[in-house]
């Protein structure tokens, strides 16, 4: 990349990963109110289609993920780029024309495996930046993720009003379609193929050990793992949990939109004053403070009266949220060589999809088991993901090192 600066490419990628938020946030929070209107063909109740399209996507992700990211260290980064931009264009286009629950989760299944935007925006970033510029290169990353959070739901909330699910989807892909365009000819990639490794699948799999054995990695990925898994639990049954606490239940996507673009409004204006602050103080510091300020926040969120108290309360976990995120990938960042960064990020992508994976099966386990017959009960989620942010916060202060030259 020696004839494209970092900073331009940094620019070019906020851009892209802006335009892919904007339209999976568009789509993301109200699924499982398209699951609802979908209806299912064969056999299983809504709450399992609902955790069955979510979970396949991650699962697929998960799996894919470390492949398109360590490929990416052999073939070029921005190739892998344009392939989750275009490829996730043409699959959530077809969304937009289903005709059951079934269909959709088998699309989730097929973007999961051909996605994948911010594992490889960010590798590409990351392998640029400077050192000593990581924490202000992801922070404004996942600045990007949540401005983007911010917009996208109300766009959503409000196409579903106006115009009902389906156009939703023709937006997004529109948008990853512009996303594509802008990496395609705003970025000149000078890349050079690493030598010393023959065979792509050797080369692989030699990438994913030598990550996996660098200091302080698995740690990050355990962070990480478990910081996702906390803040995506509710995700299925956000929309769910809103229409039982509004009066006018046809506005709850648009509450939904509200509260989850607000929160990610509050974790955008954090994000890069956080990450400036991770590079000025160190990443524990930052990191630990803001998971355990999740743990705090969460526990009002199960024992709020109205939505207008749960948008409130959502704004500030979404705040605490801007600290915690960029700090695990600026980790990861600095605990690696530019040379295998995408498969540093594809494996984290794997480990949150895996979260992602997991969140709506514990999530829908604990709506089951502490539900009484003929009433449904979501708020004890709120808690169980306080005690996640309250384990990685614990996990955080104990285990990374005080301050050095790593952290």
């Amino acid at each position: 990349m020696a004839r494209t600066s970092w900073q331009r490419i940094l620019f070019v990628m906020f851009f892209a990963q802006l335009l892919a938020s904007v339209g999976f946030s568009t789509i993301f929070p109200f699924l499982p109110n398209y699951v609802e209107f979908l209806g299912v063909r064969g056999s299983g109740s809504i709450i399992f289609w609902v955790s069955a399209v979510f979970s396949v996507q991650a699962v697929a992700m998960m799996i894919a993920s470390p492949i398109w990211g360590a490929m990416s260290d052999r073939t070029g980064r921005k190739l892998m780029v344009e392939r989750a931009l275009f490829g996730g264009a043409i699959v959530v286009f077809l969304m937009a024309f289903v005709h059951s629950a079934e269909e959709l989760t088998f699309l989730r299944l097929i973007q999961g495996l051909t996605t994948g935007v911010a594992s490889a925006a960010s590798s590409m970033v990351a392998s640029s930046a400077p050192r000593n510029r990581l924490g202000y290169a992801m922070g404004m990353m996942q600045t990007a993720s949540w401005a983007g959070a911010s917009i996208g739901p109300m766009i959503g909330g409000g196409l579903q009003y106006f115009f009902g699910f389906r156009l939703s989807f023709v937006l997004t892909a529109v948008l990853m379609l512009a996303g594509g365009l802008l990496v395609f000819f705003g970025v000149k990639e000078e890349f050079t193929p690493p030598e010393g490794r023959k065979g792509m699948v050797g080369g692989i799999v030699g990438a994913w050990r030598d990550v996996l054995r660098t200091a302080g990695v698995p740690l990050a990925y355990f962070l990480r793992f478990s910081a996702w898994l906390g803040r995506t639990m509710l995700v299925p049954f956000l929309p769910l949990f809103i229409a039982t606490i509004t009066v006018d239940r046809d506005m709850a996507g648009m509450y939904t939109g509200l509260a989850i673009g607000l929160a990610a409004g509050s974790s955008t204006l954090s994000g890069v004053f956080l990450g400036r602050l991770s590079d000025r103080i160190g990443y524990k510091p930052v990191l630990v403070a803001s998971t355990f300020a999740c743990a705090l926040f969460y526990v009002p969120m199960a024992y709020v009266g109205n939505v207008f108290q749960l948008i409130a309360v959502n704004v500030l976990i979404g705040f605490a949220i801007g600290g915690v995120l960029p700090a695990i990938s600026a980790m990861l960042a600095r605990l690696t060589p530019p040379q295998v960064a995408g498969a540093v990020y594809g494996i984290d992508n794997s480990v949150s999809a895996a979260s992602r994976a997991l969140a709506p099966i514990v999530s829908g386990a604990v709506v089951t088991f502490t539900s009484l017959p003929g009433e449904t009960n979501y708020r004890t989620i709120f808690l169980v993901t306080a005690a996640l942010f309250l384990l990685t916060a614990v996990a955080a202060a104990w285990f990374l090192p005080r301050r050095g030259a790593e952290l």
